[in-house]
């Protein structure tokens, strides 16, 4: 069978809603990513085949197509098409897996695979909620969906708080773990870890300068557990905190994929290849705990145990569910998000899987490991999982 290759994965540095990437428009965020793939690797932009792009807030100025309108304000030519996709929190992952399918399938040769969201121009929740204030509708779950669950409204909140409390996690554990993703984002910060993956963006800062954004400005260097501790929770009675969940966040990243005919035609160097895709749905209540199911699945079609992989990136949206993860799967925490993971980097929704990809692929390069595996909790109880290995 044809093989999928990964050229180059790169991100934007997360930027805090309102911060460092708050003026820019999310089409020219994205717009920058595309740019940086085709520079990097050295391609004429008119032989991308195709852009497919990851967005969950499909709405505002990420409306009409943000895909398209992305490649129209880059330097890539009209002439090369784009899809903006939607599977949640995975959107961009789904993207990296419908480029690898496409490349495999000899219908294209080249495909980036890219994902954006700025949280900060298009809060959460806009698209469905913006109808409900005008009087429209009754939201995204017909009243058929709802009774069948027995559920007034399907929130990852709820999933989050029952997976803590079905695992037996204490606050004092999610506290934890959220300490610790600081703690390691802030190491790989200092050592330069990101380098390699960061598009830096010229943003003007507080005191009206332009300079150059490249450090994510989530992460808390001198975070503390006390400190994490006195966050308030989320709920009465629950056990996370905004400081166990994921920041909201605006970024983009990008993956560039191709088949062994580029590779050849191009003259290009992989970084990885892609060894297994999957993809699962599971329960849409508790919703977040489909990456371990997804993770047995993708482990047994690809003839591999959890041993085998030296390095995961599981998101995290909220503590308990890579904790979980980790639980379940058997998998060793010292191989868990080594450079940190969304509590501390952010979580830009639609760009994350593309982000934790980039993130991925560099840290088995520069720690001269071999096979690294991705997968993410995604609204409706779908998690998707991509395993990778190093070349």
């Amino acid at each position: 069978m044809p093989e999928a290759f990964i050229v180059d994965a790169v991100r934007t540095a997360g930027g805090k809603r309102g911060g460092a990437l708050k003026d820019w428009h999310p089409a020219d965020l994205a717009a920058q990513v595309l740019n940086a793939l085709v520079d990097r690797a050295g391609i004429d932009p008119a032989g991308i085949d195709d852009v497919v792009m990851g967005c969950v807030g499909q709405a505002g100025e990420q409306s009409f197509h943000v895909g398209r309108t992305a490649v129209l304000a880059s330097k890539l030519p009209q002439s090369v098409p784009a899809v903006t996709i939607d599977r949640q929190c995975g959107s961009s992952q789904q993207a990296i897996q419908f480029a690898a399918q496409a490349v495999m399938s000899g219908t294209q040769d080249m495909v980036i695979a890219a994902g954006v969201e700025s949280m900060t121009r298009v809060p959460m929740g806009l698209p469905f909620t913006l109808p409900l204030q005008h009087g429209i509708g009754t939201g995204p779950f017909p009243k058929s969906v709802r009774e069948r669950f027995g559920v007034a409204m399907f929130s990852q909140f709820d999933g989050a708080e029952m997976i803590a409390a079905k695992y037996g996690f204490a606050r004092e554990n999610l506290d934890a773990f959220a300490l610790e993703s600081h703690r390691r984002a802030a190491r790989a910060t200092q050592d330069g870890a990101f380098a390699d993956e960061i598009v830096a963006l010229p943003v003007i800062d507080e005191t009206g300068e332009t300079v150059l954004h490249n450090r994510d400005e989530g992460v808390r260097h001198d975070a503390t557990l006390d400190g994490i501790a006195s966050v308030k929770l989320l709920r009465e009675g629950g056990r996370i905190s905004a400081a166990s969940a994921s920041q909201i966040c605006d970024g983009a990243s990008g993956v560039l994929i191709v088949n062994g005919a580029a590779l050849k035609a191009h003259g290009l160097t992989p970084l990885a290849r892609i060894h297994n895709l999957t993809v699962t749905a599971g329960d849409p209540v508790i919703m977040l705990e489909e990456p371990i199911p997804a993770t047995v699945r993708a482990l047994q079609r690809s003839g591999m145990t959890i041993a085998d992989i030296d390095l995961y990136e599981v998101n995290e949206a909220f503590a308990p569910v890579p904790l979980a993860w980790l639980r379940e799967t058997g998998a060793d925490p010292e191989k868990l998000n080594v450079n940190g993971g969304a509590i501390a980097l952010g979580h830009p929704l639609g760009a994350s899987g593309a982000k934790l990809m980039a993130t991925l692929v560099h840290a088995l390069k520069n720690r001269g490991l071999r096979y690294g595996l991705q997968t993410m909790c995604e609204g409706g109880g779908i998690a998707n999982v991509t395993i990778v290995e190093a070349l």
